[in-house]
């Protein structure tokens, strides 16, 4: 992969591709074909207000991640949310409404943020939020999913508003799947994908990369098979330890060059799906991008974070506009130290210096 490789143009470039991807495989389907064109002229117009921002000193990234609730049904293994309790068994007080949240998406639109990725916990726990979600159509919502709880409704849902795109969570093949998510999970995430592939619905995947998966997620075979059941975009996001007892499942820095150079292969072999790995590729891409530099978090509660793997926040949208929130004093200073660009042993940096990004809020 080159060194001066851009993620935020790359994922762009990508999700631009694939919408024209679908533009020609779905021209016999209206309705799918004049939501991508209005998508297209969409994200033409976020980028002209980012960049109408940045003139008058206002940094406004492409990229929001909405964690729209705390609350999950699965318990995967080494779980990092549950680790650190931002995720739970119960229904959560206190947790952004959905007039909220949807006031939030009108607010990103009137900015210029062109993707909004739906997290949790379990995100379609929250079908108040996706359904605020799916009105706002000049913005693409790709949802983080365990695939649980995607029944008819949700099928008709995403049909209908296709700015909204699930993305499974999927650990590798059965035993693989099984293994850290529970038992059943992998047949139930096939059985999904068989559906969206009927249906003609572009999905994708995240896969959480391991010691124990590197190898077999990469592979010709998995993605072959994912190909064939219609997914257009992988996402691999490297296991992040919470624990000492963890730390064997994070991989090594040889590893995370080897994938870094298969993901420059896969690129280039197969561009009709768009490849994303984190935090490697921010790294070839000049540093950390949290913290407003190409994308910021907004937990449950409605604290505006760096990312969901540094949960430290000086100011929250219940309080103040998300204009405010990504330009928040906390944002700015770890924009303008080098943190985020400071050279690291692999993985992510905040979590890794998190004593530093303490220091930094502790300062605000």
């Amino acid at each position: 992969m080159e060194k001066d490789f851009d993620i935020q143009e790359y994922m762009t470039k990508g999700v631009e591709r694939v919408v024209s991807d679908a533009l020609r495989a779905t021209l016999k389907n209206p309705r799918e074909s004049a939501f991508m064109l209005r998508f297209a002229s969409a994200s033409k117009s976020a980028s002209k207000k980012r960049k109408e921002a940045k003139k008058h000193g206002e940094h406004v990234p492409p990229f929001l991640i909405a964690s729209i609730t705390s609350e999950c049904n699965l318990h995967c293994a080494g779980c990092y949310s549950r680790c650190t309790e931002a995720t739970t068994d119960d229904d959560p007080t206190d947790q952004l409404t959905s007039k909220e949240w949807s006031d939030i998406f009108d607010e990103a639109s009137d900015m210029g943020i062109s993707f909004i990725l739906l997290a949790g916990g379990e995100p379609l726990l929250r079908r108040d939020v996706i359904e605020a979600a799916s009105k706002r159509q000049d913005i693409l919502f790709p949802v983080f999913s365990n695939g649980t709880y995607i029944d008819d409704k949700y099928e008709k849902m995403f049909d209908k508003h296709r700015n909204l795109v699930p993305i499974l969570s999927i650990e590798g093949d059965k035993d693989t799947t099984d293994d850290r998510r529970g038992d059943g999970i992998y047949d139930i995430l096939i059985k999904n994908m068989n559906r969206f592939k009927k249906d003609g619905l572009i999905f994708g995947v995240s896969v959480t990369v391991t010691t124990q998966n590197l190898e077999e997620v990469i592979s010709d075979g998995f993605l072959e098979e994912l190909a064939d059941k219609g997914c257009k975009a992988v996402i691999y996001v490297e296991y992040v330890p919470i624990s000492d007892e963890a730390k064997e499942l994070s991989i090594s820095d040889e590893q995370r060059e080897y994938l870094k150079d298969r993901m420059g292969k896969l690129r280039e072999d197969i561009p009709e799906m768009v490849f994303i790995a984190f935090p490697g590729d921010e790294k070839s891409s000049g540093g950390c991008v949290a913290a407003g530099r190409g994308f910021f978090h907004i937990n449950s509660h409605g604290d505006a974070e760096p990312c969901p793997f540094s949960p430290y926040s000086d100011i929250n949208v219940r309080e103040t506009s998300l204009r405010e929130s990504v330009n928040s004093t906390f944002f700015k200073k770890l924009r303008d130290g080098n943190l985020l660009v400071d050279d690291h042993e692999g993985g992510c940096v905040l979590y890794e210096k998190r004593e530093q990004v303490e220091a930094v809020l502790s300062g605000v």
